[in-house]
């Protein structure tokens, strides 16, 4: 199943058709696209609509990380952390192998032998929570290195920043294309989905009482104007940073939930600025600093701030980068410059919170689900990793199942028993790989084959696997159908314009900005942000998107605005001014 135009326009159709869907998901982050997935594979009839593009939000901002939160466990959050490695053992061997894999890091130690102790300690709970002898997929035991050993892993180190170390891993994700992988999974399951439409309001039974319950919403098709309505026996809210304005929607006193959103900021440099065959988590005086492999890049990241302001586009200030740059060169032999940055990206994460006074960092990675009014249920908080448990309490709560107290009482196999009990279809989505990772095993084995049939270089066909999976033999079809597809996209790093034809075609990019900034990593990997690409992106997608010269001159031009604007607002002292800078660019919707 492809998220084209014409998959759009039937779901845009189904949505007006006078029919009442089971659940309707509203917001298209990883935790909504999760819900459509859960619901679907319950056999509910469901529904997905996201104001914006798949992963606009946080979901396509974060530190592309898939971990427990090593972190957590001083505050004693043990339920917390085993709940997310349980998550990231699924990711890693049966939902998204493709797309999620291990990572080293190494956290380097500066104090006396009992910092060895107390760290070597957490680390060893860290891999017992999750209680996994190590099989296929899964990520290695920690180790313990002397000073030497750790220095001969990262050179850049400075040998005066540490006395050893403790190697342990994680793994990592391109979170877009893992948000989008599940907004087309869904999709091929049966949901309907389409981005560009904003919910507008909610139907009531009774138009007026406000208390009255939730019988669907109205919505705006964002690329034609056109107002309709959707209808549904439950509606599922996961609208993250922005749940403050559904609860406003839904009128009264009602918000169970107070979201606050927290800016995280994020440098990308080149590999070759750190030598190093690690990733490395630096203690910091507020959180924790990683230094995070990627690709031919490193991340660098992240801050932990207040954001009041606007929520679509959060801006990193001149004092963010400052910070990060400052914080990760008192370790490094060779000191990182800003000419050292290739990109810079800021996201908001949703937190719950209780208490005004208490600090970003101080704020619950908890998730909520909550159901003010008949008909409606909220979800917020929690992190990336555990979107599927997030997801998986949204339906429940939708479907009148009663959510477990402890976490310790989620055992899936009493779960489903008790489900089938009491009727309603139970979540199934720990069993269900995304559509890339169907076969994958098989076919990441072969890439030679690929290869040679293709006539791309192997490197090429690893690449693609990498980021497509199993879904790379489409792409190579394409590439057989056109050959100049399988080229380099210039100004595109490694990037093929068959990818740009393909997120057009069958990954739902409606604007030039989708493709650069999301279905590719061009936007904050390229040393010009995709100023050079973007031309030659337009050009190759305007005949599946209909666009004329003109619209290719107007989507080119939103870009490069939205590129200015982002590294202008990067050279201010402070949020308020930052945000002036990034509201000078214009939105891609029509």
């Amino acid at each position: 199943m492809t998220l084209s135009l014409a998959a759009r326009r039937s779901a845009l159709s189904r949505f007006t058709d006078g029919h009442e869907l089971d659940v309707l998901v509203v917001g298209g982050g990883v935790v909504g696209c999760g819900a459509a997935l859960d619901a679907v594979t319950r056999g509910l009839s469901t529904g997905l609509i996201e104001a914006r593009d798949y992963a606009s939000g946080t979901s396509s901002r974060s530190s592309k990380l898939i971990h427990g939160g090593l972190r957590y466990l001083e505050m004693l959050d043990f339920g917390l952390v085993h709940e997310a490695l349980q998550e990231r053992r699924l990711l890693l061997t049966t939902i998204a192998p493709h797309l999620v894999r291990p990572v080293p890091f190494m956290y380097p130690l500066q104090k006396p032998a009992w910092e060895r102790f107390y760290v070597g300690s957490g680390i060893a709970l860290y891999d017992g929570l999750a209680f996994g002898v190590k099989s296929s997929g899964e990520v290695p035991r920690h180790k313990h290195l002397s000073k030497k050993a750790a220095l001969a892993l990262m050179p850049s180190l400075r040998p005066d920043a540490l006395t050893g170390a403790i190697q342990y891993h994680d793994a990592q994700v391109d979170d877009a294309r893992f948000t989008l992988e599940l907004a087309r999974t869904a999709a091929a399951h049966g949901a309907h989905v389409a981005n560009r439409v904003a919910m507008t309001g909610f139907l009531r039974a009774d138009a007026s009482d406000p208390q009255s319950s939730v019988i669907g919403v109205t919505a705006r098709d964002q690329m034609t104007g056109e107002e309709f309505t959707v209808r549904a026996r439950r509606v599922i809210c996961a609208t993250g940073v922005w749940t403050g304005e559904v609860q406003s929607m839904l009128g009264g006193d009602i918000a169970p939930l107070k979201v606050r959103a927290s800016k995280g900021i994020h440098l990308v440099v080149p590999r070759d600025r750190i030598d190093s065959q690690t990733g490395v988590i630096l203690r910091t005086e507020k959180s924790v600093l990683f230094i995070i492999p990627w690709d031919e890049h490193w991340i660098i990241g992240t801050t932990d701030t207040d954001w009041t302001l606007d929520l679509a586009h959060p801006a990193a200030t001149s004092a963010d980068i400052d910070y990060l740059l400052s914080t990760v060169n008192r370790v490094l032999v060779t000191p990182l410059s800003r000419d050292d940055i290739d990109g810079v990206y800021a996201g908001l994460r949703p937190l719950i919170s209780g208490d005004e006074s208490d600090a970003t960092t101080k704020l619950s990675r908890e998730h909520v689900v909550a159901a003010p009014v008949a008909g409606v249920v909220l979800v917020a908080g929690g992190k990336y990793t555990t979107y599927r448990v997030m997801a998986k309490d949204a339906v429940d709560l939708a479907l009148g199942i009663s959510a477990k107290k402890d976490r310790k009482d989620r055992d899936k196999d009493r779960d489903r028993e008790v489900e089938k009990a009491a009727g309603p279809p139970s979540s199934a989505t720990d069993t269900v790989p995304l559509s890339g990772a169907v076969g994958w095993e098989w076919l990441s084995e072969r890439y030679q084959m690929l290869a040679r049939a293709s006539g791309l270089p192997e490197d090429a066909v690893e690449y693609l696997l990498s980021r497509y999976g199993t879904l790379t033999r489409e792409l190579l079809a394409l590439i057989d159908a056109r050959p100049e597809l399988g080229e380099p996209l210039p100004g595109g790093e490694e990037h093929l314009k068959v990818e740009v034809v393909y997120a057009a075609a069958s990954e739902g990019a409606l604007f030039l900005t989708d493709i650069l900034a999301r279905r590719t990593r061009i936007s904050i990997e390229a040393r010009d942000r995709g100023f050079e690409a973007a031309p030659h992106a337009a050009a190759l997608v305007a005949p599946i998107l209909g666009w004329d010269d003109a619209e290719v001159a107007r989507q080119i031009d939103i870009y490069n605005r939205r590129v200015e604007a982002e590294m202008s607002s990067q050279t201010m002292p402070d949020d308020a001014s930052a945000q002036s800078e990034r509201a000078k660019a214009p939105d891609a919707a029509i």
